[in-house]
């Protein structure tokens, strides 16, 4: 769940941008999926932006089946990448952006055993 200041920022980068899909509006909240995964965003119009809460403003992190096609998605898409696509010591392959809003969030794969497994 985020608070958001623009839900109409929000929804263009959630469906346009990243592919989610949005299932539910109500012109206070937005809900979005992506497989199995929810992002519910309320607005809030008086609540701190991410962007000013720095290095701790990671919201979470997907596990999708294809990380390099995902990335290609967004970058094509526009997306402001924060984290280049890498391998990571802990098995996973992944990379994160930042949306218009200022959330963070980190997308990625199991490429080895990781500490996820």
């Amino acid at each position: 769940m985020i608070a958001v200041h623009d839900l109409a920022a929000t929804d263009a980068f959630y469906r346009d941008v990243l592919g989610f899909e949005r299932c539910f509006d109500d012109g206070n909240w937005t809900f979005y999926r992506l497989g199995a995964a929810f992002v519910m965003a309320g607005r809030c119009p008086d609540d701190l932006a991410p962007t000013a809460l720095g290095s701790h403003s990671y919201v979470g992190y997907f596990d999708v089946d294809d990380v390099d096609a995902m990335h290609r998605r967004v970058a094509a898409n526009g997306a402001e990448i924060v984290k280049p696509l890498c391998d990571e010591p802990w098995g996973q392959r992944e990379f994160g952006v930042r949306s218009p809003e200022g959330h963070r969030w980190m997308f990625g794969q199991a490429v080895a055993r990781n500490l996820y497994q």
